[in-house]
């Protein structure tokens, strides 16, 4: 194993250590505005992994993509007062432009609810009509108080859905599929990220809905990180924005909602989650190089040798990236891989190509072993499953090793220093909510006792799950 980079140990400072390792992977910069974020490109591509993976999962269910504008008329967001409400803290408004005043101020978007309900007001005419379901890729700029690459910045990079429906029940049939079959899939199995689902409580909902989906993952250090909301809107921007069809016997009916949304968060939250003292471990199914073949010397076989396995393995499926530079010490760049966490190094020196081996690294497991040559092509593609496998387990066992089950707030909020608690939603209620609220814990979501989703937030037997969170 090559020499461990210079960050601070996780156990001793996890905040610095997160900032130095979006730093020294080069995943990310500080913007020159307060809370803005340079993604660079090692960032970005694990970024457009993501992307690729969720947009191909959004259209299998149904939704097709669209754009609409960065501006919107700040009248819009007053349309549904909860809405604006929600949002009123987290706004940035354009107040002049082209030199002048503008007659009306525009908002930087938030989210798009209310432009989006705009135009399916006059989109949506017939029950023929319906669903209609949109998917965006843009950005968005909320006005962050406590930025943090990633995690929480003013300017960030998101999916955002909207979907009108016919019913109720096909709004929230829609909903969950995209919770469960988007979402929780993506997050187990392309992130390998343990996730737990549930609904939230109705002070945590998203403003203007009647129902939030949520996912939470634990990172390292026992803290929760909402990776993505579904959210069920029910008619209430439909009756703001008059987005009615006309049914099937001849009646104006207001539409169903939903939106739904996940972000550059999630490249934040795979560092907290698979990061160790070395660096970032990108699980295989995601990373853009999977395996990396190294040159140990520029010695002319050894350069032909890498360049050979580097053939061999792109034709058994695996990304591959052959790193011949003879400019560069073999252990920096041995060190620089491990850092940004390549799942699997292929090194080669001239004793191994006398051998007919190469040295087999494999960064989640943290083993090394010599293999034949011939043996690689064969053996790559399950090497990577299993250490897919391996980074979820890991993701699991950590936030069931520190999740407890408490029965009182004065527990909850004490569990809630190292990790997560469950508690009873009859024990702990809104006024217990509140209460754990002044000492900074939340409800990350409400889990029925099988782990499923509760259908409603009174259904018995209902547990709270609470944690600090970022």
């Amino acid at each position: 194993m090559a020499q461990a980079p210079v960050l601070t140990p996780r156990a001793d400072d996890f905040p610095r250590w997160y900032q130095e390792l979006i730093g020294k992977a080069e995943l990310a910069d500080n913007g020159p505005v307060r809370g803005t974020m340079v993604v660079r490109p090692y960032g970005y591509g694990l970024w457009e992994r993501m992307q690729q993976d969720m947009d191909a999962r959004i259209k299998a269910a149904g939704a097709q993509n669209a754009y609409f504008p960065l501006f919107i008329p700040q009248s819009y967001l007053t349309k549904e007062a909860e809405h604006v409400e929600g949002f009123a803290p987290e706004l940035a408004v354009v107040t002049h432009a082209g030199g002048k005043e503008l007659e009306e101020p525009v908002v930087v978007r938030p989210t798009s609810e209310t432009i989006v309900n705009d135009y399916f007001s006059k989109w949506v005419q017939s029950y023929r009509d319906l669903p209609l379901l949109i998917n965006q890729w843009a950005n968005v700029v909320r006005w962050e108080l406590r930025p943090r690459v990633f995690l929480r910045t003013t300017e960030f990079l998101w999916q955002e859905g909207h979907t009108a429906h016919a019913t109720y029940e096909d709004a929230r049939a829609y909903a969950a599929r995209i919770h469960r079959d988007v979402y929780a899939d993506f997050m187990a199995n392309v992130l390998a990220v343990d996730v737990v689902a549930g609904r939230k409580t109705p002070r945590e909902r998203f403003a203007g809905a009647i129902n939030t989906l949520t996912l939470e993952a634990m990172m390292g250090d026992g803290k929760a990180l909402q990776m993505s909301t579904s959210h069920e809107l029910g008619q209430n921007f439909a009756k703001a924005f008059d987005t009615r069809y006309l049914s099937r016997d001849g009646r104006q009916e207001y539409v169903w909602q939903t939106s739904w949304g996940s972000t550059t968060r999630m490249v934040g939250g795979l560092v907290m989650v698979h990061g160790d003292d070395h660096g970032l471990r990108v699980p295989p199914r995601l990373a853009a190089i999977q395996a990396v073949v190294l040159a140990v010397k520029g010695d002319e076989a050894v350069l032909a040798r890498v360049r050979e396995i580097g053939d061999r393995l792109t034709a058994a499926g695996v990304r591959v990236h052959v790193d011949d530079r003879t400019d560069a010490p073999f252990g920096r760049r041995a060190v620089d891989w491990e850092l940004k966490g390549v799942p699997v190094r292929i090194e080669v020196g001239p004793r191994d190509v006398d051998a007919g081996t190469a040295v087999l690294v494999r960064r989640i497991p943290g083993s090394k072993e010599p293999l034949p040559v011939e043996a690689l092509g064969e053996l790559l593609p399950k090497v990577l499953e299993d250490d897919q496998a391996l980074l979820l387990a890991q993701s699991r066992r950590h936030r069931e090793e520190r999740t407890v089950d408490v029965t009182t707030i004065e527990e909850a909020a004490e569990a809630a220093a190292t990790g997560w608690a469950r508690i009873p939603w009859a024990t702990l209620g809104p006024q217990g909510e509140a209460a754990l609220a002044e000492q900074g814990v939340t409800v990350r979501c409400l889990v029925a006792e099988d782990g499923s989703v509760p259908a409603s937030d009174d259904q018995p037997g209902t547990v709270a799950v609470v944690a600090r969170a970022y």
